[in-house]
């Protein structure tokens, strides 16, 4: 427990540095998408942005944003669905 309220005073005493590289790491995700198209390695690709989104979410959460918060749980949420999918090669049912 001491870990976790340690990370989450590093969070709350860095806010701004992480929310930045959360959305830095955001815009290289869909980057790498945007030029390999399909050759982009989808699994890196939906744990990147996963953990992106979590990161934004915390954020949101010290600031009491609950806008951004429900947006980035959201995403948290199809960063999941996007890496079972690709951990199973986007088959279909």
């Amino acid at each position: 427990m001491g870990f976790l309220l340690s990370l989450n005073g590093f969070v709350a005493n860095n806010r701004q540095d992480v929310e930045l590289v959360a959305v830095l790491m955001r815009i290289f995700s869909f980057s790498l998408v945007s030029w390999l198209g399909p050759r982009s390695p989808f699994f890196f690709v939906w744990a990147f942005n996963t953990v992106d989104a979590i990161l934004l979410s915390w954020a949101a959460i010290i600031r009491k944003d609950r806008a951004y918060i429900l947006l980035n749980v959201f995403w948290i949420g199809v960063g999941v669905v996007g890496m079972i999918r690709a951990a199973h090669g986007f088959s279909s049912p």
